[in-house]
């Protein structure tokens, strides 16, 4: 007995438009200072690197930001609602495990009956949804998809912690994957290290985000350049060749040890982490779009992205741009 496949001829995929939402309301540094949290400005900038973050406004969902993204993402593509199938959501802040948000997202977008899920991987989870959206594509299982990172963090900082509530903020940033003639997106490369699972972590007694900060800092700055290297050898395309490095937007020191240890020569590296903070699974769609949209990178430019976070989960993929 054989099962009947779609009848779809082999075929790439590639990025067709992006787009990012962040808040309206800035909060500095001073501003957290202004809310009681013990540092400086000084002290935040030395270590993260961070001057300002966004929050979401009183009332202002996920799932409202995921749709500005989104709707962005859709208008820099070209096509319409009607030609998309497939509408995934990543994002670890959902304020409860169910409803997902990717099937609310869709039915507000106007999309008629895709197939929607979310993907939960934290800090990695655009990369995971992006290959996921992708390989669907490929197989014919859909014609267009629509990915998008919504993260919504100022809910779960514990602002007596000066170690974790100065780095992270909230956002959405967006991509809609389509077929393509050309070879658009190189082979995902990830993985994880389910050792250290708990070292990012929502705290299960107080509802608030936690993490080991150096653990993180030394296992991202010894383990993910080799991942980097590994994405850009199976994409085919040489560090000096990126147009672009856009990793998670985690601390601006573990962008900086990474590009160096990359030897991206010419390559712009993003730095979204001074203005948005760390938005977890929506920074890199996040800075990819607005690097785009100031017209930093050129359409078609070869750009490496790099998830990398909470599981101790990671991916790494060179994408041409829209």
């Amino acid at each position: 007995m054989s099962i009947r496949q779609p009848a779809t001829p082999s075929r790439s995929t590639r990025l067709l438009g992006l787009g990012h939402y962040r808040p309206e309301t800035v909060v500095t540094n001073e501003d957290l200072i202004a809310r009681g949290v013990d540092t400086n400005d000084e002290w935040i900038r030395t270590r993260v690197g961070i001057t300002e973050r966004r929050f979401a406004a009183e009332g202002e969902t996920i799932v409202d930001m995921a749709q500005a993204a989104a709707q962005n993402a859709l208008d820099a593509s070209e096509l319409t609602t009607a030609d998309i199938d497939l509408v995934l959501v990543a994002t670890c802040t959902m304020p409860t495990p169910v409803p997902a948000a990717a099937p609310q997202l869709a039915w507000r977008l106007g999309i008629d009956a895709p197939g929607a899920f979310d993907i939960n991987s934290g800090c990695s989870g655009f990369m995971y949804a992006l290959s996921t959206a992708s390989a669907l594509v490929q197989n014919g299982s859909a014609r267009n998809a629509l990915v998008v990172a919504s993260e919504r963090f100022s809910g779960w900082l514990d602002f007596q912690d000066r170690s974790t509530c100065i780095i992270l903020g909230d956002g959405a940033g967006a991509a809609v994957v389509g077929p393509s003639d050309d070879v658009a997106m190189g082979p995902i490369v990830w993985g994880s290290d389910g050792e250290q699972f708990d070292a990012v972590a929502i705290d299960e007694q107080t509802n608030h985000f936690r993490q080991e900060g150096q653990a993180v800092y030394r296992w991202a700055t010894s383990r993910m350049a080799p991942v980097a290297l590994e994405a850009c050898e199976r994409a085919g395309v040489k560090p000096d060749e990126l147009a672009a490095f856009v990793p998670h937007q985690a601390n601006l020191r573990i962008i900086e040890a990474i590009a160096k240890r990359l030897g991206a020569a010419h390559a712009v590296i993003a730095r979204d982490i001074v203005t948005s903070g760390n938005t977890s699974a929506a920074t890199i769609p996040l800075a990819l779009s607005r690097l785009v949209e100031a017209g930093e990178i050129p359409s078609g430019s070869p750009v490496l992205l790099l998830g990398f976070g909470s599981g101790l989960a990671y991916a790494g993929q060179v994408v041409l741009t829209p």
